[in-house]
């Protein structure tokens, strides 16, 4: 539409008018010109104006005059933006020229050529939207950040390859053809096509004309040089000279900006003040500002926008900084939005040519006038922070599409962002918008290409520069100069956030290693490291703590701030060593550098403390007096960790051993080298000891996290590794001493007998404990030192071999799944454990059947391979003490199992590296022989001393690893050398004099039997075996084979002893066994003959109630009949409940006190086959009649258990007191809303609404009448019921006609004959106690309420129907279940299910009883005058429009209203036969109507039996009815099989019915599934096999009722096809199909923009499972109001869809949402699972999905059941989080 005041302006200027009719204005809009037009002489005024273009001197001015004119005509005519209109214009007036211009013709035909000649790209350069999936191969992409399209992935040779799936940010782009990106397979196959053509890099401009370049350059030129000074303008009120305007305008935008500080809520609450509009509006101006940055929300002149900023300002800055607000000219605003614009069309002219592209780059990046920083793109980049959001997408998306996708260009702008990185990481700093949205996100396109990563690193020294930017921004810094994050404040952290950007680019730079280097690359290289160094300087040390002694420390320490820097830099800092290890030259320099820094840090180190000298066994070494507990110490050594990690690279690349003289190995000082990590585990040591309890928590999270396998491969590992350096190069009695020292244990060892002393003062127990504990923790880190050498450089082993490791140890735990064991490994840069290489060597895939939950496919789990756990090392470095004490347990529960010994005998060990080898001799060095041997003699004189088991255990497993080390050597020896490693020698010598103690040996066979060591003996016997073993060996060499034979058999006897030991242990154990088992089995005797009352009351009371709950009792009568005068008589049963509330018992009666049932009564649409029904006035809508669609019903469900009415009574008021007190105090929602009369049943806790009363068959009381022999048949009964029916409705015209004189009241009595024995003055006598009346009419007013939903009423005439609506939607709901899963009709069905039924039915039949009997009787005329037209009744749905099913059950249950005052003999059972008939006939007439029968050339060739003859007479009947409007089939077979499967739900809800509403037992043959059981139900049912007889036997008024049914006027229109009707029989609704691969929904969701916000993504597409509808989440664009309140669009959407109960697939999450009403909801797991068997909520790992139909069946399941809303109760009592969720805003 164009305005009128465009009118004018249109066709009084010559350009405007000329480029409006031209061609390119219909080729935009998608018509195709006039012939003639392009001819017509209208184009030479264009073509004048273009002239004019062309031949201008000065095009700029020109240009700038154009747009002058017309960009704020076209642009902010008003408050309210118009989009559409105004790109239409603008395409027409403003940039309809240009394209003119840049073709030389019509750009219609001018840019299709410029694309043919156009050779397309090999790159695909996709920008991805929000949400959009993304792939990355794990094998062949060379990092994580290289990602295709979903395009690109299905047609690459990725997709058979490991991927990861996830879904984009917004921002990036497809990497496909990008030969960088990819080790192999960089094009798919779309792309593959052009890379034949591709020799060398060729100048795209060759393909364009010279003049089409030279016209480009200017219009770009111009137009480029435009839209940056307009968007990067600050004025608010004046335009640049050459824009400005002739006449100004006084109108001003009141423009408000986005922040990441302030809500949604607050940015709503304050425009409602400040412009003073409706929330909706605020919400609409909000979600705006959101997405664009900026929306104007004031349009008038200066004082009143002026106005409106003041408010908003003055409103916002109390907490924060105000909000943004402007006030702009309508001039400015409009030239930005038009400059936007211009962007977005440089965008889309470049695609028609990679020339174009190449001249927008030119003029991009051309140095302007002022030199350096002065290009656009310089310029825009610089400015980036001052851009709002809309404005930075823009432009970073002109960037994508032109800079980055020419390769020329991209190194050029590369250099200049690199050149403006500090100045733009600044910016970002002060600016609060996401990275997403700064320019700084474009890094990773350049830094992770490894070519432009490289040139960057040697020209511009990019890692100096972002290590140095990173430094600027924290400046915080204690005296010491380091890093300092005390107390930090809000807008600290804020930044501190912002600042870790920069570690990300800095890993981008160095993800990609460099294969060869330059003397350049090199020297910048160590440039950057010399920074590094510098950076991890100032967190050498940091954060240093001090125990606290007296009182708890008052206020936690800030930690969290150095262990995030320290986590973000873990990966940096292993790839620096990566970078070192490639290049021999700069390891060597790196080494030394940090070798440097680290004396520079321990510079001063012995200033001021004493030197000590220690000495044991003979050795004596001088350290520094130091202690950790007293003294400041810290857990941040990054220095001492690079070195560490260095110095193993010098081993691991033999630089050692080649160029040991460049290398400083002889100044490094061990002590120095293993002081600051050997504090560093102390510190651990004693804070597992409990030393440091009063630190409080913050210690004990940086312990955590400082063993915690996101940090612990740059701390505790390095830490270990430096002390073997240490150890390595020194003494090891020296570093013993000195490690006795620093665990402050040299006193105890130092000293003959202190462990006695200690234990004879009675010295302060937790002392004791501590040094036990810290004694163990100090042989524990020796193990560790020993035994950890499997990282490549410290021992003969390679990367493969540690990661094993790793797996065995974590397996060995248990068995683990797949997610759980990669979230125990550790990931590298790439974030790959390494885990799928080696995972098959060690573990097998095992599938866990049977699942824990019913239905739902079991994940996976590894379980390790029984031949791997001879590598268990009982204490593996990486277990924390619960895992280590679990494996113990699993290993050896394994060895009982497989009858094996359970000693865990220390693994053979991989040799040390040659840098390391003399590691070992610390096992046999004096002062850990003295170590182990003061130890054992505590241990043999266990009373004497303090000592404890897992010090003697760490003290076993130390001698077995020395023992098993010496033997490999002497294994793997060669000819003529000696082994030096003799521990075995060694341990077999006596003590020293003085006190000449024991051999260590002869320690151990006296401990061998020792009582109190029971669990050790195994260990100590595989000691004294391995010792055996060795002693032979180094005989062997020397001694004569008969020696070695000698020794063989000696050993054979000492293991036949063990053996018959063992076997007499386990024998002494059985008989144990057996007595204890006897003596309480003599028990169990004694006390039942003393309780033997008790005990025959219970058995009698579980009789009883197996006889209430077997639903078939015995009945001699072989053939079972449901109703009718031939209905099986069942004997009388009595039924006893007991109260789950008071443990009563009673027995269920008519006069006697209520019991009942919690249920939980809904609304459902689960059989809906018509969703978008809605009932306008609950209020005056009448559901008499339900409609065969089943719109919705009211479904009962209920739990079983029962109660007392007035135990349920008192429950449910104390729950509402409770409830009430609760509100008071706090003000959360709970799982059930009190207000809505609803409970959790007090035993199962499953959410209810109401309750049922337990009743008898109420037939049995109502039918106690005499019953005659001579019964109506069906037509005489129809003429007898009408006949009453007359009568009643005269009698309701009398009564409602009053003062009018009795006597012609008799009169009219007379007249009115009433039917013979018809009594209706008669009102019968309710049979019911008051208690159970109270509960009929509780249950029916709560189906009502709910059912309607209206206000709760027990007058209104409509509860019966609600009643009888929702017992008959029950039944059809289970047959619907029972048919979906083929299970029989009356198979065994679960407990709560039958009682629900019968508990229903019953309670539906005595309804009647509590409601007034003339509105029960009002119900049945006019059901009944459905079938049996009456002219009383105008205005009934015709049949097409009944649920028959809903039909019978309203007229059999309505029925004894009437027939209670009929006392001519009828019995009811006659009353229910009939009935049964008639709606049976009116359903088969029905089914004839609607079926449309295929002739699927199925005909039959046997002979056409009596069944298919009777339906074929019926149909004929029919068809003279409907005037031959129904199709003529001339087949009986057909039709016959289509009535049969019509009506078979019919028969089989009809006996569910019947079964419980009479008590008549089902016939076996039903109770089994198989065949077809419609010949048993017939039976049952009392109807002929043959249904048709039925209109045969009772001729004559079942013509004149088809004909009455046929000639409706609703018949008549569906069979002339102007309406529809449901055919039978209906089929079963199911949950949506959803796609096998979970990428293509996301895909859909990716696509799919949020309906009311004009275009934009949908943050969180949420599809609904029941109609697949996809819907806009959790936003306020999309909020609705329901009943008065606002909700999210899910919510809104589950009354529209299913009665306040909804299923949705959150997509982007991958999570399932059961929502039921506005307070109530919870997540589920969804049905995709990766290969694993694993689900992936929030697509957290990024596996491929695949959909899991067991997961889904079980989902649909719980859909049918009507099990939604109990499933949300019961996760809501299990997790509290979800309560307090607003579900409603979903």
């Amino acid at each position: 539409m164009i305005s009128v005041c465009f009118f004018h302006y249109f066709f009084f200027n010559p350009l405007v008018w000329a480029v409006f009719i031209s061609a390119s204005y219909y080729n935009h809009q998608g018509f195709s010109a006039p012939n003639g037009l392009r001819l017509s002489k209208r184009f030479e005024k264009e073509k004048a104006v273009l002239q004019k273009w062309l031949q201008s001197t000065d095009l700029t001015r020109e240009v700038y005059q154009h747009l002058a004119h017309y960009v704020p005509k076209i642009y902010c005519r008003g408050p309210n933006p118009f989009p559409q209109r105004e790109d239409m214009l603008a395409q027409l007036v403003l940039l309809g020229p240009m394209e003119w211009y840049i073709c030389g013709e019509d750009p219609a035909f001018g840019f299709p050529k410029l694309e043919q000649a156009n050779k397309p790209s090999h790159l695909c350069g996709r920008v991805f939207k929000v949400g959009e999936p993304t792939y990355s191969c794990r094998d062949c992409a060379v990092d994580p950040t290289c990602v295709l399209c979903m395009e690109c992935f299905l047609g690459s040779i990725h997709r058979d390859h490991r991927y990861r799936m996830t879904t984009s940010g917004g921002g990036g782009f497809c990497d496909c053809g990008d030969t960088e990106a990819w080790k192999e397979g960089p094009y798919c196959e779309k792309h593959k096509l052009n890379t034949s053509e591709i020799e060398e890099e060729e100048d795209p401009l060759i393909h364009l004309p010279e003049d089409v370049i030279t016209r480009t350059y200017n219009i770009f030129a111009i137009m480029f040089h435009y839209a940056v000074e307009i968007l990067t303008w600050e004025k608010e009120s004046e335009l640049p000279a050459d824009l400005e305007m002739v006449e100004k305008t006084d109108t001003y935008y009141c423009m408000l900006f986005n922040d990441e500080v302030h809500t949604y809520e607050q940015v709503i609450y304050t425009l409602q003040k400040a412009v003073n509009c409706t929330q909706k509006e605020a919400i609409g101006f909000a979600t705006t500002v959101d997405r664009d940055g900026r929306r104007s929300v004031r349009y008038g002149d200066f004082a009143y926008c002026e106005q409106a900023k003041s408010v908003i300002v003055r409103n916002t800055s109390r907490q924060t900084k105000p909000l943004k607000v402007q006030v702009m000219h309508s001039s400015i605003v409009a030239h930005q939005n038009f400059g936007l614009k211009l962007l977005s069309w440089l965008g889309s002219i470049i695609g028609y040519s990679d020339g174009l592209r190449r001249i927008l780059c030119q003029v991009g990046l051309q140095e302007g006038p002022d030199g350096e920083n002065s290009s656009l793109v310089d310029r825009l980049m610089l400015n980036d922070s001052k851009l709002w959001k809309g404005a930075r997408s823009m432009y970073h998306q002109l960037f994508m599409s032109s800079l980055l996708m020419d390769l020329k260009y991209k190194k050029l702008f590369a250099v200049r962002f690199a050149k403006n990185y500090q100045q733009m990481q600044r910016d970002f700093m002060e600016d609060d918008h996401e990275r997403a949205v700064s320019v700084t996100a474009l890094s990773v396109q350049f830094f992770t290409a490894p070519t432009l990563a490289r040139m960057l690193i040697t020209e511009e020294n990019l890692l100096t520069i972002i290590i140095k930017t990173f430094m600027d921004h924290l400046r915080h810094r204690d005296a010491q100069g380091r890093f300092q994050f005390e107390r930090y404040t809000a807008l600290q952290a804020f930044k501190f956030r912002r600042v870790q950007s920069l570690i990300l680019d800095l890993k981008y730079v160095l993800i990609s290693k460099p294969t060869e280097w330059s003397d350049d690359l090199r020297q910048k290289f160590l440039e950057g490291f010399d920074a590094f160094l510098e950076l991890l300087k100032c967190m050498q040390g940091m954060d240093p703590v001090t125990r606290q002694v007296g009182q708890h420390i008052e206020m936690e320490p800030e930690w969290e701030a150095a262990f995030t820097l320290q986590m973000k830099l873990t990966h940096v800092i292993s790839m620096m060593q990566d970078w070192c290890a490639l290049d021999e030259k700069v390891l060597i320099e790196a080494y030394k550098k940090c070798l440097a820094v680290l004396m520079q840090c321990h510079g001063g180190f012995t200033d001021g403390e004493q030197p000590v000298t220690l000495s044991i066994c003979g050795h004596s070494v001088e350290t520094i007096r130091y202690c950790v507990s007293q003294e400041k110490v810290s857990i941040h050594l990054p220095i001492s960790r690079l070195l560490a990690g260095l110095h193993v690279l010098l081993s691991k690349s033999e630089v050692a051993y080649k160029f040991p003289e460049l290398l400083p190995l002889s100044e490094l000082s061990p002590p120095m080298l293993i002081e600051h990590p050997l504090r560093c585990l102390v510190l651990c040591a004693q804070v597992h000891a409990g030393m440091w309890r009063r630190n409080g928590f913050s210690l004990v999270n940086q312990i955590y996290y400082y063993h915690n396998v996101k940090c612990r491969r740059e701390m505790f590992d390095k830490d270990i590794i430096m002390l073997q350096t240490g150890v390595s190069m020194m003494d090891p009695n020296h570093f013993l001493m000195i490690m006795l020292s620093r665990f402050e244990l040299y006193q105890i060892f130092s000293t003959p007998d202190y462990g006695k002393r200690l234990s004879s003062e009675i010295t302060h127990k937790d002392v004791v404990q501590q040094n036990n504990t810290l004694i163990e923790e100090m042989l524990y880190l020796i193990i560790m030192l020993v035994g950890e050498r499997f990282s490549p450089g410290v021992g003969q082993v390679n990367a493969t071999d540690e990661i094993k490791r790793e797996i065995i140890h974590q397996l060995s735990i248990k068995p683990m799944a797949h997610s759980e064991l990669v979230k125990s490994l550790p990931e590298d840069e790439n974030k790959e454990t390494g885990m799928e290489s080696v995972i098959e060597a060690v573990a097998h895939f095992k599938t866990v059947f049977p699942p824990r939950k019913p239905g739902l496919t079991g994940r996976g789990m590894y379980e390790l391979k029984p031949e791997c756990a001879k590598e268990f090392s009982l204490y593996f470095y990486h277990f924390s003490r619960a895992e280590q004490s679990k494996a113990e347990e699993a290993q050896r529960k394994l060895k009982r199992q497989n009858r094996e010994d359970t000693a865990l005998p220390p693994p053979a060990l991989p040799p040390f590296c040659p840098l390391f080898a003399s590691l070992v001799n610390i096992l046999q060095s004096d002062v850990m022989l003295y170590i182990i041997r003061t130890i054992l003699h505590w241990a043999v004189e266990h009373n004497g001393y303090a000592w404890s088991e897992s010090m003697l255990q760490r003290v076993l497993h130390l001698i077995g690893m020395a023992l098993q080390e010496e033997k490999q050597h002497l294994e793997n020896v060669m000819e003529e050398h000696v082994v030096t490693f003799t521990f075995a020698q060694k341990i077999s010598k006596p003590g020293e004099a003085p006190n000449t103690s024991p051999s260590i040996l002869a320690m151990l066979e006296t401990l061998q039997n020792a009582p109190y060591l029971e669990v050790h003996k195994d260990m100590i016997r595989w000691i004294l075996k391995t010792f055996n073993a060795i002693k032979k060996m180094r005989e062997s060499s020397s001694a004569s084979s008969v020696a070695e034979t000698e020794g063989t058999i000696t050993e054979e006897s000492s293991r036949d002893k063990d053996k018959a030991e063992r076997k007499r242990k386990a024998e002494i154990a059985r008989l144990r066994r057996e007595k204890v088992m006897a003596q309480m089995s003599e028990m169990q005797r004694n006390f039942i003959d003393e309780n033997k009352d008790l005990f025959q009351q219970t058995v009698a009371e579980e009789a009883s109630n197996f006889a209430v709950l077997d639903n078939s009792p015995m009945v001699s009568d072989t053939t079972l009949t449901a109703l009718g005068p031939a209905q099986t008589q069942v004997p009388k049963q009595r039924q006893f409940v007991t109260c789950i509330l008071c443990q009563e018992e009673q027995e269920v009666k008519v006069e006697s006190k209520a019991m009942v049932l919690a249920a939980f009564v809904q609304r459902s649409t689960v059989l809906s086959k018509n969703r978008n029904k809605v009932i306008q006035d609950p209020e005056k809508y009448d559901p008499l009649f339900m409609h065969p669609d089943l719109s919705c019903g009211t479904h009962t469900g209920s739990c079983g258990h029962v109660m007392h009415a007035h135990c349920w009574q008192r429950y449910f008021d104390s729950v509402q007191a409770k409830e009430q007190r609760r509100q008071q105090r706090l003000r959360l929602h709970t799982s059930y809303d009190v207000e809505n009369g609803e409970f959790l049943c007090p035993l199962c806790e499953c959410l209810s609404n109401t309750v049922i009363p337990l009743l008898l068959p109420p037939r049995n009381i109502f039918n106690n009448r005499l019953n005659f022999s001579d019964q109506p048949n069906l037509t005489q009964w129809i003429r007898t019921i009408s006949q009453q029916i007359k009568a009643l409705q005269v009698l309701r015209k009398e009564e409602s006609i009053p003062n009018i004189a009795s006597s012609k009241n008799s009169e009219n009595m007379d007249e009115l004959q009433l039917p013979e024995g018809f009594r209706p003055d008669f009102h019968p006598k309710n049979p019911y106690s008051d208690s159970i009346k109270e509960m009929l009419t509780t249950f029916g007013t709560a189906t009502y309420k709910v059912g309607l939903k209206v206000h709760p009423n027990e007058e209104d005439p409509r509860v019966p129907i609600m009643c009888w609506g929702s017992c008959a939607y029950t039944i059809q709901s289970i047959e619907r279940i029972l048919s979906d899963e083929d299970k029989p009709l009356f198979g065994p069905l679960p407990c709560r299910l039958d009682d629900c039924l019968r508990s229903l039915t019953r309670f539906a039949a005595a309804h009647w009883t509590v409601a007034l009997l003339s509105v029960v009787q009002g119900h049945f005329c006019k059901l009944f005058a459905s079938l049996v037209p009456n002219d009383n009744y105008g205005d009934l749905p015709c049949i097409l429009d009944i649920d028959m099913f809903h039909l019978l059950v309203g007229l059999v249950l309505a029925f004894p209203a009437l027939q209670c005052q009929d006392f001519s003999g009828i019995s009811l059972g006659t009353g229910d036969l009939h009935i049964f008939h008639l709606v049976t006939m009116a359903h088969i007439i029905q089914i004839l109507l609607t079926s449309c029968t295929e002739e699927n050339g199925m005909d039959q060739e046997t002979p056409a039996g009596e069944e298919e003859l009777a339906v074929l007479a019926l149909y004929k009947t029919l068809r003279q009815y409907t005037g031959s409007a129904l199709k003529e089939i001339p087949s009986g077979w057909h039709l016959w099989r289509s009535v049969r499967a019509g009506i078979m739900p019919f028969l089989k809800c009809s006996a569910l019915f019947f079964h419980y509403l009479n008590g008549v037992p089902s016939p076996p043959e039903i109770q089994v599934s198989g065949t077809s059981h419609f010949e048993h139900l017939c039976n049952y049912l009392s109807l002929p096999n043959n249904l048709i007889c039925l209109f045969q036997e009772n001729s004559e008024i079942t013509k004149l009722l088809v004909e009455s049914w046929c000639q409706h006027i609703e018949v008549k229109r569906y069979l002339e096809g102007e309406r529809d009707a449901i055919s039978y029989p209906r089929e079963s609704n199911k949950l949506i199909d959803l796609p096998e691969d979970y990428s293509s929904l996301i895909n859909q969701a990716s696509n799919f923009s949020c309906p009311k916000s004009g275009g934009d993504k949908s943050r969180i597409p949420t599809l609904c499972l029941v109609c697949g509808t996809l819907l806009c989440s959790q936003s306020y664009c999309c909020q609705a109001e329901v009943e008065g309140e606002d909700v999210g669009a899910c919510t809104a959407h589950t009354y529209s869809c299913g009665s306040g109960v909804g299923i949705f697939l959150r997509v982007r999450e991958c999570q399932v949402l059961f929502l039921a009403g506005k307070t109530k909801g919870c997540f589920y797991s969804p049905p995709y699972l990766d290969d694993y068997g694993e689900t992936d909520q929030l697509l957290r790992r990024g596996n491929p999905l695949h959909l899991c139909k067991e997961r889904f069946k079980k989902i649909q399941k719980l859909w049918h059941q009507h099990s939604i809303t109990e499933e949300i109760g019961h996760a809501q009592e299990a997790n509290q989080t979800l309560v307090g969720i607003d579900w409603q805003h979903l």
